[in-house]
């Protein structure tokens, strides 16, 4: 009896103790639960890449008001912060979002209402496209975009005779894929008042056999452009609003427009004011007198989501359509040296204006001549200026003596160009020019940055083909093998670093996004498979899982 008694009492003693310690475990949960920080977001379990100046990796990160506020292991954010949701990433990649730092984020939006010609492999499927577009829309002026005769059996500009006869009274526009050049019919001629006896500096109305063609060049498009309808407001709100979801779906986060109206910019400000269009912007001014005097005196526009502070200018035109000014004829048409679309003049004495403000200066720059042009024009007018990050867009044909004077001028460079162009490229400028083509490496060494975009709707919008383009130096068919010009290829950390960090750092961000850090805004994505150790091959086919702009799932 006494036995059982003794067990009786121990066993409830023991069952205490186990009281004791479960109150006591629940106690210290709660009360370590009750020190942890409250925050918004929390990450764990990912395969991050950080793109801070160490390059190094984390597992997690916590996010207060749209900011990163803490990054390390995923045992070190769970024991110091609770959230009000949890994001476990089940080792899935997670980069900076990306930014393209050279795109036409609204044109993008507005070619999802216009007929596309993107990929025709001939006029014939072209004017097809034309007009199944047109029997299901019949619009009163009919507007097209993509087409590219480098990719046509018969690789000479098409011309209007056909649109005339399909359409004698309805204008019509259709843009080459560059945007450089423009096939119109003649009832779009007629708009302008266009003959053969048409002249506009910059730009070319094509004439054979003393007849128009139809066929308009770099600023000839305006004779026609400036008396067609203008887009309304709506218009242009459903075209940002149709580029903001393709664009988040492939994980861009900030873009850079190059080239916008003042109407664009109020319109694009008023959507973020009301939170519909989340996408940050970096703007640059279309360059105009009329803009330089306003901006200019207006001062830089800065919020969260919009930056307003750089002027976009033309100093030639496009490859392609022989609009890229040379300093040698061209190869496949001697005695052509192609267009200076902004004369020397009103650049140089633009860019001293912009010089003396706190204001950026990009200038589209193809061909080796307007390369030259515009980095002499710099150099000169930025001489004791110091961290102006001016930059040139495109960057695509240097001379080889020309690549110093990057050495303070930002390139600005789209690596899809180089796969879309090398197929034709050579034939433009030959065997010893082309060295200096689509030189991305060369132009990294020489400034020791590079910002990388896409010139989207020219090339398409996915940033995995950027990020292949740059590397492989292939097309989707693994073509050229070991890459065109591979020399001038970058690696993987220095492609997303140009796609991160780097296209931050030339829009003046980079204390505020571009990496995963603290005090950063909270812009990621995350990836179906690791961008920095997949086979190289696959890249383009990477999916993104989640995109985040400041904290919220997008």
């Amino acid at each position: 009896m006494k036995s059982q008694h003794y067990n009786h009492s121990f066993t409830n003693v023991i069952k205490r103790s186990k009281k004791v310690i479960l109150l006591a475990a629940i106690c210290a949960i709660f009360s370590c639960e009750k020190d942890k920080q409250q925050v918004d977001l929390i990450v764990t379990n990912a395969n991050i890449y950080t793109v801070d100046d160490a390059f190094s990796k984390a597992e997690s990160f916590a996010v207060r008001d749209g900011k990163i506020i803490a990054v390390g292991t995923t045992s070190e954010i769970e024991k110091t912060y609770k959230a009000n949701d949890t994001l476990n990433a089940d080792g899935k990649t997670i980069v900076p979002g990306f930014i393209d730092a050279h795109c036409h984020f609204l044109g993008l939006g507005f070619n999802q209402q216009v007929a596309n010609l993107v990929g025709s492999k001939s006029f014939e499927e072209m004017m097809k496209r034309v007009l199944n577009f047109q029997n299901k829309h019949n619009n009163d002026f009919v507007l097209g975009r993509g087409w590219d005769q480098n990719d046509w059996e018969d690789k000479q500009f098409p011309n209007k005779n056909l649109l005339d006869k399909l359409y004698p009274n309805t204008p019509v526009a259709l843009t080459r894929i560059d945007g450089h050049a423009l096939l119109v019919n003649q009832a779009a001629l007629d708009l302008g008042g266009v003959t053969v006896d048409s002249k506009i500096e910059g730009g070319e109305v094509v004439i054979e056999n003393g007849k128009l063609t139809g066929i308009l060049i770099d600023n000839a498009e305006y004779l026609v452009m400036e008396h067609w309808p203008r887009p309304t407001r709506a218009d242009m709100t459903n075209a940002l609003l149709e580029a903001q979801k393709l664009c988040f779906d492939l994980g861009l986060t900030t873009v850079d427009d190059a080239g916008l109206t003042k109407e664009a910019i109020e319109i694009i400000d008023s959507l973020q004011n009301t939170g519909d269009l989340k996408m940050r912007i970096y703007a640059m001014v279309s360059a105009s007198e009329d803009n330089l005097d306003y901006f200019l005196d207006q001062g830089i526009t800065k919020t969260d989501r919009l930056n307003v502070r750089s002027f976009k200018f033309y100093a030639d035109g496009a490859l392609g359509s022989r609009g890229a000014m040379l300093r040698e004829p061209y190869s496949d048409k001697p005695g052509h040296l192609g267009l200076l679309v902004t004369d020397l003049e009103t650049l140089s004495q633009s860019a001293e204006r912009i010089a003396n403000s706190e204001f950026q200066m990009n200038t589209h720059a193809i061909g080796d001549s307007a390369n030259h042009a515009v980095l002499q024009t710099y150099n000169k007018v930025l001489a004791g200026k110091e961290d102006r990050r001016w930059r040139v867009e495109h960057a695509q044909i240097v001379s080889p003596e020309d690549f110093e004077l990057y050495k303070n001028i930002m390139p600005s460079i789209q690596p899809t160009h180089a796969t879309s162009d090398m197929y034709w490229a050579e034939d433009r400028v030959g065997a010893e020019r082309i060295k200096g083509a689509y030189a991305y490496k060369q132009l990294l060494e020489a400034y020791g940055k590079v910002a990388l975009g896409t010139d989207f709707p020219v090339e398409q919008v996915s940033p995995f083909l950027t990020f292949y383009a740059a590397v492989a130096r292939q097309d989707l068919e693994q073509y050229p093998e070991g890459g065109f010009q591979i020399e001038n290829g970058l690696t993987r950390e220095e492609t997303l670093k140009g796609m991160t960090i780097w296209a931050a750092y030339s829009n003046f961000e980079e204390d505020e996004k571009g990496s995963i850090e603290v005090g950063k805004f909270a812009d990621f994505i995350v990836l179906d498979k690791d961008i920095m150790t997949v086979n190289a091959k696959q890249i383009p086919n990477i999916k993104v899982l989640t995109t985040v702009v400041g904290g919220e799932v997008q």
